[in-house]
């Protein structure tokens, strides 16, 4: 039987912040404790990212009061956090070799945001040989205006992030379809 770790991406206070604007998918946190509580209650492995900004104005430069994980999604003592400074979740962290050391093949995603630290992680974690999933409604996005002024919505950047990442680099499921595959 495969071991397949839960890696929870940047689910901290400060993505509430109104500086981020407004974001789709209000259950994105419901669906990820969903996820959370099931792999804690069957024993599988659980990793946690946080993202520390170099950006003095983020809501999650260090020291300020966005950076600690959402309650939903709180750590606890034996769940590694990983913090990084860029998007993905492999870099500047020891995640990759943490999974290797574990014997983890399988990797289930979900998280803040879908189009930046979500698809950047995912993207990576199937470029590095990871079998792959995507939690779709485990995670959300904020409205975000182009480069030639069009704004798109949080559902359209979410829907297009999540296109972007199908099939070739993960596997995307909705909560209750990881639940039911990952018994």
């Amino acid at each position: 039987m495969s071991t397949t770790a839960l890696v929870l991406v940047d689910i901290q206070q400060g993505l509430d912040d109104p500086w981020y604007g407004v974001r789709n998918n209000p259950d994105a946190e419901t669906n990820a404790s969903r996820l959370l509580s099931h792999w804690r209650a069957t024993g599988q492995p659980v990793v946690h990212i946080q993202h520390l900004s170099t950006n003095p104005e983020s809501p999650l430069f260090p020291g300020k009061p966005g950076v600690p994980h959402k309650p939903e999604v709180t750590p606890i003592d034996s769940e590694p956090v990983m913090q990084k400074h860029v998007n993905s979740g492999f870099i500047g962290t020891n995640l990759e070799s943490w999974l290797r050391e574990h014997g983890i093949d399988q990797v289930v995603i979900a998280g803040l945001t879908t189009n930046h630290c979500v698809e950047t992680t995912t993207r990576m974690s199937g470029n590095l040989g990871f079998d792959t999933y995507l939690a779709h409604d485990a995670c959300a996005a904020h409205n975000l205006v182009g480069p030639d002024g069009t704004n798109y919505t949080g559902e359209q950047v979410h829907t297009m992030s999540v296109a972007n990442i199908a099939s070739e680099f993960a596997t995307v499921l909705s909560t209750d379809e990881v639940l039911a595959r990952f018994v």
